[in-house]
């Protein structure tokens, strides 16, 4: 569905497809621009290795820990067996799984740490974990976030001098300061004093994860808080009135009157914060977490294809965050027609 503010006078088919062309003869030039830029500094794109990064199979050796022959070669339920007698007269199996090759025979002398056979194993890539991590640390925190966001949004109208002052508190304590340093302090200060107090008491200790996962909710949080009393507040001040002369409490024009309302005003900003936080954390390396950016940047130190692969992440960012975007559009198209 095109979307059309109304303001904008009625264009002729040909004056659309002419600036479709401009904006296509934009894209194509600065791809050119880009390509040509890279040839004058000699820069060699090396496409082909990125899919690695993505998919890889590795091959896994069976090795011998005994120094002696191989006395029997069968074929198990698992696999292939290589039963290795050693010098001393000691026996050892060694499994190479179905699908595997095996090097040695029957009556071949080995010695430790010869290979005596191999299969292959298929893993996911780096990025494809630090995206993986990337949007489990985004998930957490955006729902975290919308809970305490959605109290400290009500806690910020209400007539309870405490919970209003300590909202206030909350909120602008978070927005006063940067994303990064809040970070910092979470993990470095947070993190240490908890840390050092659950050790004491051999209690287990979070991991990092959960340091970065409660800085980025603390942070939007705070910005879902604003979002919620905005709303909340858009609604006419005439349907409480009404609600509440036809005998509804508090809770129940909460319920049944503002929310429904409400929500709808606050799902388009809702998916701005929540977009903003996918790519707020890139920040989560500094705090040793394997997500996308730091995954790329220690890629790029082994590789040298620091093109390619700063391409890719912000590809990698592009599709993470046009599928948040696509199913918040849909979420809110739903709720509109319910």
């Amino acid at each position: 569905m095109q979307l059309s503010s109304g303001l904008s006078p009625r264009r002729s088919r040909l004056w659309y497809r002419a600036w479709a062309a401009i904006f296509i003869f934009m894209l194509a030039g600065s791809i050119f621009a880009l390509y040509y830029a890279a040839k004058q500094v000699d820069y060699v794109w090396r496409w082909y290795r990125i899919p690695q990064y993505f998919w890889y199979v590795e091959q896994v050796e069976t090795k011998s820990m005994l120094d002696g022959d191989v006395v029997a070669v069968e074929q198990g339920s698992g696999g292939t067996v290589i039963t290795v007698k050693g010098l001393d007269g000691e026996e050892e199996r060694y499994t190479v799984p179905g699908g595997g090759e095996v090097r040695v025979s029957r009556g071949d002398m080995v010695s430790s740490g010869d290979a005596l056979g191999f299969h292959e194993q298929q893993h996911l890539g780096v990025m494809v974990q630090a995206a993986w991590l990337t949007l489990e640390v985004s998930f957490l925190s955006i729902v975290i976030g919308i809970g305490l966001g959605l109290i400290t949004g009500l806690a910020r109208l209400s007539h309870n001098p405490a919970l209003r002052w300590t909202a206030i508190t909350y909120i602008e304590l978070i927005r006063g300061s940067p994303l990064l340093v809040q970070i910092y302090i979470w993990y470095f200060v947070f993190g240490t004093l908890i840390n050092q107090l659950l050790g004491k008491y051999g209690l287990p200790q979070p991991s990092p994860l959960w340091y970065g996962v409660a800085s980025m909710a603390m942070f939007t949080g705070a910005y879902v808080a604003e979002i919620v009393r905005a709303g909340i507040q858009s609604v006419h001040r005439g349907q409480v009135e009404a609600a509440r002369s036809l005998g509804m409490t508090s809770f129940e024009c909460l319920r049944h009157v503002v929310l429904p309302q409400a929500v709808r005003r606050i799902l388009p900003p809702l998916a701005g914060q929540f977009i903003s936080l996918v790519k707020d954390s890139s920040l989560l390396g500094i705090i040793a977490l394997r997500e996308l950016t730091k995954a790329t940047r220690e890629l790029i130190t082994s590789n040298l294809q620091p093109f390619e692969m700063w391409f890719v992440c912000a590809i990698l960012y592009l599709v993470m965050t046009f599928a948040l975007s696509m199913l918040l559009q849909w979420f809110e198209r739903k709720w509109l027609t319910s």
